[in-house]
């Protein structure tokens, strides 16, 4: 094994010595990192960022839209209509008689009319 040490200490006596005696190699890899992390920021943006923010600000609109007589779904899967809403409660009827008070973020979607059958 020790046969390969003097081919490892003269690879890295060429190595050293290429180096030196070119210094400003090393500005073209920084600029290459810069130029990675610009390029993975802008991917996470496009297919992170700004679609969520999309849904966030259609989702806002949506619950600001919701009146009594909407037909709507709620997170859980009940599906009733919107008979009040007071601040953020709204009060939702899911069978003749029977109503439930949710968060109004709890409405995940608005359905159609007709959708929901008495």
């Amino acid at each position: 094994m020790s046969f390969l040490i003097p081919t490892a200490l003269a690879a890295a006596t060429d190595a050293a010595a290429t180096t030196a005696a070119t210094p400003h190699a090393q500005t073209g890899g920084n600029l290459s990192f810069l130029l990675f992390i610009g390029v993975f920021f802008l991917f996470f943006y496009f297919f992170l960022i700004r679609p969520q923010s999309k849904r966030q600000k259609e989702m806002k609109q949506m619950l600001a839209a919701v009146t009594s007589g909407d037909e709507v779904v709620i997170a859980g899967g009940i599906l009733g209509v919107v008979t009040g809403i007071h601040e953020n409660i709204a009060s939702i009827e899911i069978a003749k008689g029977v109503e439930i008070k949710v968060q109004k973020t709890a409405i995940a979607a608005c359905l159609p009319k007709g959708t929901v059958k008495s």
